[in-house]
C-alpha cells in the first residue's frame, strides 16, 4: 500500500492569535518567535495573566536553569452522531469515534524559553510527550513508534533545541533544531491551539503534523520575517526509518502588524518527496508533493476577529489535487466566554486523500509503507460549518491550573452529489471499504473539556 495522504495537522505555527480568544489560556513555549502571527493579548488573556502573575525579578543567584518550565494539558471529549452505521464520523481522524467518550490527550511539556546567554545569543529547548487516543495520528516513525499498539498510545511530539543568533539584522535569526510541530495551517494538535474540538479538513488531511530537522526564521524587520527549513519529511526521522532518501523543506514569509497592527499574514510552502520506499520502491525518491498555505487574520477590535486560511496540495504519485478554504470568526463576550464559528469548502479531486483509518495502527502503518485497513470515498467537494463556544467558568476555583469546556455543533455536506457519510460497503480488497452509499450530509455535535497547568 502507498502513502494515501500526508500527515494531518500539526501546527507548530499555531500562531497564538488574539484573533482566536479560545486560545486564551494557551501555554507559552519556546520557539514562539518562529510562529507567523503574534498579536497583543485579548481581554480574556489579560485577565488570565493577571490571575497568574508572579514576581519575575531575578535574584542575585538566578541561573539559566531557574527558568525551566513544566506544563500539563489534559483533554477528554465526547461526540454524538446517532445516524452513523459505522460507529465513526466520516473524514475525521482525532474525533473519529462516534457516540463515545474519549481521552484524547495528556500532554506533558518540559521547556526553557529562549534566554540570553551573552553576546546577544539565546538558548532554550522543548521536550513534549503525548498520551491518549490522539497519539494514533501523531507518530514520528523511528522515534518511539514501536510503542504505538492500541487506541490509547503515547508518542514524543516535540524534542528540539531553540537558539537565537544576533546575525544579519536587528531581529536576528531564530533556530529550532530537532523534532518540531509543522508550521502550516491554523489548527494544532495541542488542545489549546485550536478553537474547536473537531478539525477542519485542511488541518486533518493536508498540512504536516511534525517534522525532524532545522527551521530558521530571519526577522528582517519588525514586520517582515523569512522562514526556511530542511527536514526528513512528514512524521519521520532521518536514517533507516525515513520514508525516502530526499530532503524536504519549508520556505515562506511572515508579515505582522500590517494595517495599523490589525492584520497579520503568513504564506508558507512545503515541498519534497513524501512517499515511502517500503511501499513503492526507489520511485519514492522522485515523486514530489507540494503544499502551499496562506493564513491571514484581521482584528476588528479588541474582542472580535476574522481569519482566512487557504491550503493547496498536489501529489505527483497519487496524481491528486486537494485544496480548501476555511474562514473563522471569533468574538469575546467576556473573559470567560468566547463564541467561535468556522466555515469551509474543501475539494479532494480523486478521493485519494480523505478517508477513515479503521484500525488504531492504520495511520502508523500507512506512514511505514505497510498494508493497513481504511475507508475510501470518491472525489468529493466537502462543505463544513461549525459553531461553538469556549467557556471558562469563573466560579470554578481550582487549586491548580485552569479549566474550560467547548461544546460545538457541526454540519458536513457533500456539495457534488456523492454520499460518503455514515455508511460504507466492502470491496474486493478486504482491507478497504468504499463510502458512497450513505448520506449526503452528516450532522453531529461534540464537547470536550480541557484542564491545563
Amino acid at each position: 500500500m502507498f502513502l494515501r495522504r500526508p500527515l494531518p495537522v500539526g501546527m507548530w505555527l499555531t500562531m497564538q492569535l488574539a484573533a482566536v480568544p479560545a486560545l486564551a489560556q494557551e501555554k507559552i513555549i519556546p520557539g514562539d518567535a518562529a510562529r507567523p502571527l503574534v498579536l497583543e493579548e485579548t481581554p480574556a488573556e489579560k485577565a488570565q495573566a493577571d490571575k497568574e502573575e508572579v514576581n519575575l525579578k531575578p535574584s542575585k543567584n538566578h541561573t539559566w536553569f531557574d527558568d525551566l518550565e513544566g506544563h500539563l494539558v489534559v483533554e477528554a471529549g465526547v461526540n454524538g452522531n446517532p445516524w452513523t452505521h459505522t460507529g465513526r464520523n466520516w473524514a475525521q481522524s482525532y474525533v473519529d469515534r462516534a457516540n463515545t467518550a474519549t481521552l484524547n490527550q495528556i500532554t506533558g511539556t518540559l521547556s526553557h524559553p529562549t534566554t540570553d546567554i551573552g553576546g546577544g545569543y539565546g538558548l532554550g529547548f522543548v521536550f513534549e510527550v503525548l498520551y491518549g487516543s490522539d497519539a494514533r495520528f501523531n507518530p514520528t516513525i523511528g522515534m518511539g513508534d514501536g510503542n504505538l499498539t492500541g487506541i490509547y498510545q503515547w508518542a514524543p511530539t516535540q524534542a528540539h533545541i531553540d537558539a537565537h543568533l544576533p546575525w544579519l539584522s536587528k531581529g536576528g535569526i531564530d533556530l529550532q533544531i530537532g523534532q518540531q510541530y509543522g508550521i502550516q495551517g491554523f489548527e494544532g494538535t495541542d488542545a489549546l491551539e485550536r478553537p474547536f474540538y473537531s478539525y477542519n479538513y485542511s488541518s486533518d488531511y493536508i498540512v504536516p503534523f511534525e517534522t525532524v530537522g532545522v527551521l530558521a526564521t530571519w526577522h528582517m524587520t519588525d514586520t517582515v520575517a523569512w522562514v526556511m527549513g530542511v527536514n526528513a519529511g512528514n512524521s519521520t526521522t532521518f536514517g533507516g526509518a525515513k520514508n525516502n532518501k530526499r530532503p524536504k523543506g519549508y520556505f515562506g514569509v511572515q508579515l505582522t502588524g500590517l494595517a495599523d497592527g490589525k492584520l497579520d499574514v503568513a504564506a508558507i510552502a512545503y515541498l519534497g518527496p513524501q512517499q515511502s520506499v517500503y511501499a513503492i520502491g526507489s520511485e519514492a525518491n522522485h515523486q514530489m508533493e507540494y503544499i502551499g498555505d496562506i493564513l491571514a487574520t484581521y482584528k476588528l477590535n479588541d474582542t472580535t476577529s476574522i481569519t482566512l486560511n487557504g491550503t493547496y496540495y498536489h501529489d505527483d504519485y497519487l496524481q491528486d489535487d486537494v485544496y480548501g478554504v476555511t474562514t473563522y470568526f471569533a468574538h469575546d463576550f467576556s473573559p470567560s466566554l468566547t463564541f467561535n464559528a468556522r466555515g469551509e469548502i474543501f475539494r479532494d479531486n480523486n478521493g485519494g486523500v480523505v478517508g477513515n483509518n479503521t484500525s488504531p495502527m492504520s495511520y502508523v502503518n500507512e506512514l511505514r509503507g505497510r498494508p493497513y485497513p481504511y475507508d475510501q470515498a470518491p472525489g468529493t467537494t466537502y462543505g463544513e460549518l461549525t459553531v461553538g463556544v469556549t467557556y471558562r467558568p469563573e466560579f470554578l476555583k481550582l487549586p491548580r491550573g485552569s479549566f474550560s469546556i467547548r461544546p460545538e455543533v457541526r454540519l458536513d455536506k457533500s456539495l457534488n452529489g456523492t454520499r460518503p457519510f455514515n455508511r460504507v460497503s466492502p470491496t474486493d480488497d478486504p482491507s478497504v471499504n468504499y463510502a458512497d452509499n450513505g448520506t449526503n450530509n452528516m450532522f453531529w455535535f461534540s464537547c470536550d473539556a480541557i484542564w491545563s497547568y
